[in-house]
């Protein structure tokens, strides 16, 4: 694959520039959707593969625009409404009040602009 999420290894896209200090959640909703990723992988909602390959489906330009773990926020939901079944509407539901924790959040995640 060569697409916009592959980005990773290219030449000419500048040095990664890491803080060590940098916090491994900038807001609540981060932590929130990294357990939600963790109990609906556990949970046998999805694989590695299908969680990546939602993130794929992803518009480029939505894909450049938004942070790391709206990228997994967008995968989660995708995979909630495809399943269609009753045990996925807690995690429909908690998607979108991460959604919304998103938006009102003063500290946006990575990459992201509102």
């Amino acid at each position: 694959m060569n697409g916009i999420h592959d980005l990773g290894g290219r030449h000419g896209m500048g040095p990664i520039d890491i803080d060590p200090k940098q916090p491994i959640f900038r807001a609540d909703w981060e932590r929130r959707m990294f357990g939600m990723f963790i109990l609906a992988f556990a949970g046998g909602h999805f694989n590695i593969d299908q969680f990546r390959a939602a993130i794929e489906l992803m518009a480029p330009a939505e894909y450049l625009e938004s942070g790391y773990y709206e990228h997994w926020l967008y995968s989660l939901k995708r995979g909630a409404r495809q399943m269609g079944r009753s045990r996925t509407r807690k995690l429909t539901i908690e998607c979108e009040n991460c959604r919304k924790e998103m938006l009102n959040a003063d500290d946006v995640s990575c990459g992201g602009s509102r």
